[in-house]
């Protein structure tokens, strides 16, 4: 793959990325900011903290694969993965090569998780841990098979991700009053909750496991400040996110 100048690439892909207006075109704008860096995926999540139990639920935006985050949460390799686990200790970014030598040997991996990187064609990867304006703790996660990041160009990526901090704090904003933003899993576990499912009846439906659903509801929960569902989907339906 041909890479832009340094320049020129962080220029466009910053300026991308200050246009973008929806979460849609944000996605977008973060792919093709992941795919200018030889990455296959990107993600904007939630950083994890220890009650967590899913990856999937902390995903907030991004090219993920569905596989992956399904083998990732039924093997339970959340609490295993080091490298997510400390990213609220500090906002240094961390990368990772596991077929280069040296390249991870400051980052403890687990077998299971070594190999579900591996299967998915991902080698290597990067995470950037992020503060956005109302002080929560994100995640900007790159990986892909391509050579381990340069300083210079890990450096450039970070400042990309820093527009796209911007980006995504505009776009929450002018997102109504919702203080954190849903993803449309969450929003589809409210708005089945709001219609009396039970978590069992909610994973049947969406092809999920019950603990992937109550997840999902978990985060949904924090993001609004409530404490249990039937605030939740009060407050849901009080914000129009559900009828």
């Amino acid at each position: 793959m041909s890479y832009f100048i340094t320049a020129e690439r962080q220029l466009l892909l910053s300026a991308e990325l200050a246009a973008a207006r929806t979460q849609t075109a944000f996605a977008q704008a973060l792919d093709r900011a992941s795919s200018a860096f030889g990455f296959s995926h990107a993600a904007l999540m939630n950083a994890p903290v220890s009650e967590d139990s899913m990856l999937t639920p902390l995903v907030i935006e991004g090219s993920m694969p569905v596989q992956f985050l399904r083998d990732f949460d039924r093997n339970q390799l959340l609490r295993q993965c080091s490298i997510l686990m400390r990213v609220r200790d500090s906002v240094m970014p961390r990368s990772w090569h596991l077929l280069e030598k040296g390249a991870a040997h400051d980052v403890d991996l687990p077998r299971e998780l070594r190999t579900l990187f591996t299967n998915h064609n991902c080698p290597m990867g990067v995470v950037i841990p992020i503060n956005s304006s109302d002080g929560q703790r994100l995640v900007f996660w790159f990986m892909g098979n391509r050579s381990s990041l340069g300083q210079s160009e890990l450096n450039e990526l970070t400042m990309i991700m820093l527009q796209g901090l911007d980006t995504y704090n505009c776009i929450k904003r002018n997102d109504g009053a919702v203080p954190h933003m849903l993803s449309a899993r969450e929003l589809e576990v409210v708005r089945w909750t709001a219609q009396g499912k039970t978590s069992v009846e909610i994973g049947q439906i969406l092809s999920l496991s019950d603990h992937t659903v109550n997840a999902y509801m978990t985060n949904a929960i924090r993001k609004l400040d409530c404490v249990n569902r039937t605030q939740l989907v009060a407050k849901a339906i009080r914000l129009k996110l559900i009828s």
